[in-house]
């Protein structure tokens, strides 16, 4: 609105570590790195709100977490988007890797943990988007499926590498729940899917708003007390603008920063 500040969004950082497989190390390769995927932030730039990315302390940096206050930035942004990337560490909620593979980021769990404990107590609302979901689902006392292949075999693909965001299926968006609010009632839509990983046990504080049709798995939750926490399992910042085969998740982002908006005034 004419006259108002912009509103102030914090996204949690990406962690990119030296010795990742595949990125040739030479120059800033050989240094820890905390990034912002630019579709993400170009999704809430499109809202009108101003993106800032919050980094992490982590065993290498210079300063130690005594010296980084989290609630710092939960008092001084509007919300909280946790970006996607790489999976859950199995030890986060309680569990050993199945496969080396899937060992995790137990470093970002702890970091976006902590951050998302800062602003949920400011009172501030915040977003998961595909790990984002997953992370929040671990931290309020749920679990995941390490590998749907795996540990869910009859269940449909939900990542495909060689198309990455041009891989879809469909969702069924539970009646009565916000987002079908949101949505006109709307039963059925189509998005990106790209994950290996799923709630396997739902958090007891949220519920959930749409499921793959196909195999069950949950593609929305929400939480179901005072706190503003939405996390969707797809990646919102994918969709092509005026594309009327996928989801429109505009109206996500619209709730999302009116409770932003909302709290801030």
């Amino acid at each position: 609105m004419a006259g108002q500040s912009p509103l102030l969004i914090g996204f949690s950082a990406r962690i990119y570590t030296p010795g990742t497989p595949g990125i040739h190390v030479d120059g800033v390769w050989t240094r820890t790195l905390h990034y912002l995927e630019q579709s993400v932030a170009n999704w809430v730039l499109g809202g009108g709100a101003v993106a800032l990315m919050i980094p992490a302390v982590t065993a290498d940096s210079v300063v130690t977490r005594r010296d980084l206050n989290l609630r710092h930035y939960a008092d001084a942004l509007d919300g909280l988007v946790l970006q996607g990337g790489n999976d859950v560490a199995p030890e986060t909620y309680g569990q050993t890797p199945l496969h080396p593979d899937w060992h995790g980021d137990r470093v970002r769990d702890l970091y976006e943990i902590e951050l998302v404990d800062a602003f949920v107590s400011a009172g501030k609302p915040v977003f998961g988007i595909c790990r984002g979901l997953q992370l929040l689902n671990v931290m309020y006392g749920g679990t995941l499926v390490q590998d749907i292949p795996t540990q869910r075999p009859t269940a449909r693909a939900h990542r495909d590498s060689s198309n990455y965001e041009r891989h879809f299926h469909d969702v069924e968006i539970l009646p009565g729940t916000r987002l079908a609010q949101l949505y006109g009632g709307l039963a059925r839509a189509t998005v990106n899917s790209i994950h290996h990983q799923a709630i396997e046990k739902l958090a007891p504080a949220f519920v959930v708003e749409a499921r793959c049709p196909d195999d069950g798995t949950v593609e929305a939750v929400r939480h179901s007390g005072d706190a503003w926490i939405s996390a969707v399992q797809w990646h919102p910042e994918f969709h092509v603008p005026g594309d009327p085969a996928t989801f429109d998740d505009s109206r996500l982002l619209a709730d999302f920063l009116a409770a932003a908006r909302e709290r801030k005034r």
